[in-house]
């Protein structure tokens, strides 16, 4: 699993997070737990699939945001249970 995180400037309302989070979902299918802070300036998501960078900031560019980057880190899914095995 894939955490995203893409830095979107000339967000300034709660419709701009929404309608990020739409281009977000349209662009990348597999993207899951989509979420977008214009406080923060980024949109985050998870997504167990590769997708070409450049998809996603064009659509990004296309509906008038700026994308200024996409970073990817790799993260491990927690399950209840994990918290009372020890390591």
């Amino acid at each position: 699993m894939n955490r995203v995180t893409v830095k979107i400037e000339k967000m300034t309302c709660g419709m701009c997070e929404a309608h990020i989070c739409d281009t977000i979902r349209k662009a990348i299918p597999s993207a899951k737990k989509v979420k977008a802070s214009r406080a923060k300036g980024e949109a985050a998501f998870l997504t167990q699939e590769s997708f070409d960078n450049e998809t996603l900031e064009r659509a990004i560019a296309e509906t008038g945001y700026t994308c200024l980057s996409i970073s990817r880190e790799t993260c491990k899914r927690k399950g209840f249970f994990s918290l009372f095995r020890r390591a």
